[in-house]
């Protein structure tokens, strides 16, 4: 699978996440929905009514969120290019659509894994991964994600190991609450895996070869902040982030569009 195919394409989904799956005005969708219920901006053409303005119409949720190309492959691959509105099993659609984007959401950091600390067993992992992504919606649903989530963990946390071992002073902050925190200073090659970054402020940070797996970044100050050497960053932690176009990301990355009114 490319790494095309493991980012989004709407063109190529039936709008299955403004379909599928729910969302509450607290957590910065304008509305509360439950799943199965079609977004009311959705289209007869299955686009966003106010794609352009979602931040500014009270919508910043939608702009966080990424399918790494689940809702194309299910759409088109899974389903077989039939819409949700020519169907009447939501409840199925929406539980292969997380299994989907689980296993997209792998495949992103083992690529990385493969191009930073190449390793059998992970290009092993990848392919299995892969088929697994072309079953039928019962293979899917019977999958084991939780085991298949333990396995590639310890991949990419054995490749974050290879890769940060000659940064010696590196600290293990992972799963570390530092909402808030002013994180300036050398932390090359630290592990932050899951840790709570809420609000940090990473402005004069050196995270070179620093593990981002599964930090939260929501609203965390990325500024002027060269990340294109940390270790698993994905793109809704990016679109999380506050950043500005002094922000170097990750080759593959998109700068979000709200960071261009970003002031450093």
């Amino acid at each position: 699978m490319s790494s095309r195919a493991l980012t989004s394409d709407c063109s190529s989904c039936f709008g299955l996440c403004c379909v599928l799956l729910p969302f509450s005005a607290s957590s910065g969708f304008g509305v509360d929905k439950p799943s199965g219920r079609p977004c009311h901006h959705l289209t007869d053409s299955d686009g966003c009514g106010i794609h352009a303005t979602l931040r500014e119409d009270g919508w910043p949720g939608c702009t966080v969120f990424e399918c790494f190309g689940a809702g194309q492959q299910v759409s088109q691959v899974t389903y077989g290019g039939v819409s949700w509105r020519e169907q009447d099993n939501l409840g199925e659609m929406a539980a292969v659509l997380s299994v989907m984007r689980q296993l997209h959401e792998m495949l992103v950091h083992l690529d990385e894994a493969e191009r930073r600390s190449p390793d059998p067993a992970a290009a092993a992992a990848r392919a299995e991964i892969t088929e697994l992504t072309a079953a039928d919606p019962e293979s899917l649903l019977l999958a084991e994600i939780d085991r298949i989530h333990e396995r590639v963990g310890d991949l990419l946390g054995a490749a974050s190991t290879r890769v940060r071992r000659a940064h010696h002073a590196a600290r293990d902050r992972s799963r570390h609450d530092l909402a808030g925190h002013c994180l300036s200073g050398d932390h090359r090659g630290w592990s932050f895996r899951g840790a709570v970054l809420i609000r940090a402020d990473l402005r004069a940070a050196d995270l070179g070869e620093a593990d981002l797996l599964g930090a939260d970044l929501r609203d965390a100050d990325v500024r002027g902040c060269d990340l294109s050497n940390t270790l698993f960053l994905a793109q809704p932690q990016v679109n999380a982030a506050i950043g500005d176009a002094t922000t170097v990301l990750p080759a593959g990355l998109e700068r979000p569009r709200h960071w261009t009114a970003a002031q450093s």
